[in-house]
């Protein structure tokens, strides 16, 4: 916890460091502040209990909160703090451990355990949750309330959505074009 950001991220395992870096990348290219780390919600309780409490001294203006399977870590930092705290389901992975079978390399649940738990958070201590494994959207929800604040950040995140929109028309004039059957060969080969 040493230096300040606008945006903490943290996951309950380095295994979904995998999903929860692309929360990262999209902070970085709209240039905002945020420190990483992992912190378990079962493993290290008492460092979550300190993390949640001294947020607010360390500048977070939201919390962007990564785990799967029972997925208690977005929940209980949200019930320590006042700061708005986004929660990413991961869809977990078995791959920490050594297995001769290659058949379950994924939870049983596909993730839905960990969105569920998220998403069903009592009254009181609510949690906005995104999609299973869609980290990028956690950081961009977290850009739009930073951006009530921030004009920079609020002027950036229009050039976004316009560039997501022209990208969009510019697609679709290729594939009237082209015709579907080589819009495809072409986008996908």
């Amino acid at each position: 916890m040493a230096k300040k950001g606008s945006v903490g991220i943290i996951m309950g395992s380095s295994s979904d460091s995998r999903i929860m870096h692309s929360a990262a990348e999209i902070l970085d290219q709209f240039n905002v502040s945020h420190e990483d780390q992992i912190i378990s919600a079962h493993r290290t309780p008492s460092r979550l209990d300190t993390y949640a409490k001294h947020a607010e001294d360390y500048g977070f203006k939201v919390i962007i909160a990564g785990a799967g399977g029972a997925a208690h870590l977005p929940g209980m930092i949200a019930s320590h703090t006042v700061i708005p705290v986004i929660g990413v389901p991961i869809l977990v992975y078995n791959d920490k451990q050594v297995k001769k079978s290659n058949t379950s390399k994924f939870s049983a649940f596909g993730g839905l355990d960990s969105l569920l738990s998220i998403s069903e958070m009592p009254t009181g201590s609510p949690v906005v949750t995104v999609g299973i494994n869609k980290a990028a959207n956690a950081a961009i929800y977290a850009l739009k309330i930073l951006a009530n604040d921030n004009s920079t950040i609020r002027n950036k995140l229009k050039k976004h959505k316009f560039d997501q929109h022209s990208s969009v028309l510019k697609e679709s004039d290729e594939l009237k074009k082209l015709g579907l059957a080589k819009f495809v060969k072409k986008k996908f080969k």
